[in-house]
């Protein structure tokens, strides 16, 4: 009999070796578990039992993993993905369930281990459509691909997958009752979750907020604490005795705490006790796992790991495409999102639980996932060569848009090439522009890049990392190579391709401390500049003064920038990835208008308009090939691009003044 605290030596111990182990090969934490799961599980060594303890932590680890999907709930996330997120997330989640229910049909014929009823296809449907959050996402992070185009699906279908799991959490257990009770038990449960959550929501909204000034006026962090357990737990107690999962009521009380101004120090504060117990639960998951009878079914895992991931791949990639992505688009987000997931274990965990579906088939797709979760690292980090071979115009494409960058900057001579036009590259550009030096711009965020280029800016969608896009920019005939995102694993990497296209170009390289400083200098940068809007400046400095421009003009510049309180790099084109709080309408952003023929705003001066009055200015006109400096006399035509700036509210009622 093992002692309470000889298990959690255990599980500590082999948790910090399995997870040493995966990271020193690259792989997500989450694998470590899981094969930890398995390693001392009762079906392997025997070191450990999924016990009443064990499994009651593990219960903790999904109820704070759901407080924190609640935690990331953004109403204005949601809005800004709304067809990515309701329209290709819904279709995917809904088909494969679909799909999965159809199929059970099929099993009749096969022996009774393997027979399912059309309650435990659906169970097991929700279960395979979901995807690992947690390893996509950090695997995109990593490939610096959030913000592409298959980026930003993969993201919306992970987000309409998290929140399936809350209805998914009422409909799997009531799918146990007896079919001519069914209908009222998912009656009552839907009434029962109606008034709970009406319940928390209601009132929670209002004294959530008030509850949380009073803890945190006390200034104890202790206390800080303290509260936000018991918030979390005590409204996953509610739902618990409610009849419902508890990890319905951490995702509400994750949701509430969202809209409160403590949002980011909840989130830092829950980090710890969330990773440690989630990785118990996965652990546990890796003990359900009966090696011997998977190894004695081999064939059996092999189909019910290859059926669901092709079915998942094929699906996705049609969905991407009839929702208008382009071949190699469609594939990425198909490969990205075919394995399985973490919220699969927790549905299948409540179907096995509520005994819809048999302990042999749950062993058997229990090992197929775990599988499937091991490739993906792999899968992802190969799918650029799949795509490649697969899709016919991908070559095309690809090509099409080096030969766009590079016939864009085929005539330009000592220019900067700027990696990343996020709000540090566009305030770099407003410098170099206004010493009237040359620069080109690389990003890989579709949506900035099309609002930049519409108003004029020299940027293309391209990645820095890759040997082509450099060449195609013109590194060969460039004075200056700034880095503006602070990633220093593709920092190093942008920086050996410099060192073999262009060796003695200079580089100027943006961090997020000097912790990096060393790293980065030893793989080649001339400047290494720490973050923040202050960097903006230095990075901006080093850079003019590399291109020959007077130590005292540069100072000078830089002094007289601050002493305007940074009036002059206020704003920037707003991207897809900038939504990510709710609170973007109060940034100041930068914004460009077509005027067509029938704009309020043509033959109009910008003074007749006055813009002022609602909070927004022109800082630019494109007309044709010619960018104008406004004054309040310049007389708007058709066919003008105007560029605003000011907060996201002052530049929407602006916009409507000038196209009314």
């Amino acid at each position: 009999m093992t002692s309470g605290l000889e298990l959690t030596l255990l599980l500590l111990g082999s948790a910090v070796l399995g997870v040493v182990a995966f990271r020193m090969l690259h792989l997500p934490p989450m694998l470590g578990y899981l094969a930890v799961g398995v390693l001392i599980g009762p079906n392997a060594l025997n070191l450990a039992d999924n016990g009443t303890t064990t499994q009651g932590l593990a219960e903790f680890g999904v109820v704070f993993l759901m407080f924190s999907i609640g935690l990331e709930f953004s109403l204005a996330q949601l809005r800004a993905m709304r067809r990515i997120v309701f329209g290709l997330g819904l279709a995917q989640v809904v088909l494969t369930i679909a799909i999965t229910v159809l199929a059970s049909l099929l099993t009749r014929y096969l022996p009774p281990p393997l027979h399912i009823g059309w309650q435990a296809a659906l169970g097991l449907g929700g279960a395979l459509a979901m995807s690992s959050t947690a390893i996509v996402s950090k695997l995109l992070t990593e490939r610096l691909e959030l913000e592409s185009e298959h980026g930003r699906r993969i993201i919306g279908i992970l987000l309409f997958q998290d929140l399936a799991v809350v209805p998914l959490l009422i409909l799997i257990p009531s799918l146990a009752k007896p079919a001519e009770e069914l209908a009222m038990t998912l009656a009552w449960a839907g009434v029962k979750a109606a008034a709970v959550l009406a319940l928390l929501l209601f009132f929670g909204q209002k004294v959530m907020r008030k509850w949380f000034n009073v803890v945190v006026k006390r200034r104890s962090q202790e206390l800080f604490m303290l509260n936000l357990l018991l918030v979390t737990l005590g409204a996953a107690w509610i739902t618990e005795h409610a009849g419902l999962s508890m990890a319905l009521g951490a995702f509400v009380a994750g949701m509430l705490i969202s809209e409160t101004p403590y949002k980011h120090q909840v989130e830092e504060d829950i980090k710890p006790f969330r990773d440690v117990l989630l990785g118990l639960f996965f652990i546990t998951i890796g003990m359900l796992l009966n090696v011997k009878l998977v190894f004695a079914n081999w064939a059996l895992v092999l189909m019910l790991l290859l059926l669901p991931v092709l079915l998942k791949f094929v699906l996705i990639a049609l969905l991407a495409k009839a929702f208008g992505s382009s071949d190699g688009v469609a594939m990425r987000t198909g490969l990205s999102l075919a394995q399985a997931g973490e919220f699969g274990f927790v549905l299948l965990n409540l179907a096995s639980g509520s005994k819809l579906i048999d302990p042999f088939l749950i062993q058997l797709v229990l090992a197929s996932m775990v599988l499937s979760m091991l490739a993906a690292p792999f899968v992802i980090a190969n799918m650029d060569k799949f795509v490649m071979k697969i899709a016919a115009n991908e070559w095309m494409l690809q090509s099409l848009q080096l030969t766009q960058i590079a016939s864009r900057t085929m005539t330009t001579q000592k220019h900067v090439i700027i990696a990343g036009f996020g709000r540090s590259g566009q305030s770099l550009a407003t410098l170099l522009s206004e010493e009237k030096l040359p620069w080109y711009a690389l990003d890989l965020d579709p949506e900035r890049v099309q609002e930049a280029r519409t108003a004029g800016i020299n940027v293309s969608y391209g990645d820095c990392t890759r040997r082509e896009a450099l060449i195609a920019a013109g590194i060969n005939r460039a004075s200056a190579l700034v880095i503006t995102f602070a990633d220093t694993r593709l920092a190093v990497k942008v920086l050996h391709l410099v060192h073999e296209l262009a060796p003695k170009l200079p580089v100027i390289v943006r961090a997020h401390d000097d912790r990096e400083l060393d790293v980065l200098k030893k793989a080649g940068a001339t400047e290494v500049v720490p973050e923040a809007l202050e960097s903006s400046l230095m990075l901006a400095s080093h850079a003019l003064v590399v291109m020959g421009v007077p130590l005292r003009r540069v100072v000078h510049r830089v002094q007289a920038a601050r002493d305007e309180r940074y009036a002059s790099l206020r704003g920037f084109f707003h991207g897809a990835s900038d939504v990510a709080d709710g609170t973007e309408h109060s940034y100041v952003r930068l914004h460009s208008v077509s005027l067509r023929d029938d704009a309020g705003a043509v033959g109009r001066s910008i003074a007749d308009l006055e813009l002022d009055e609602v909070g927004a200015e022109v800082t630019a006109v494109r007309r044709g090939t010619d960018r104008i400096e406004p004054t309040a006399e310049t007389v708007l035509r058709a066919g003008d691009v105007v560029v605003l700036r000011g907060t996201g509210n002052a530049v929407t009622r602006a916009e409507g003044r000038l196209l009314r």
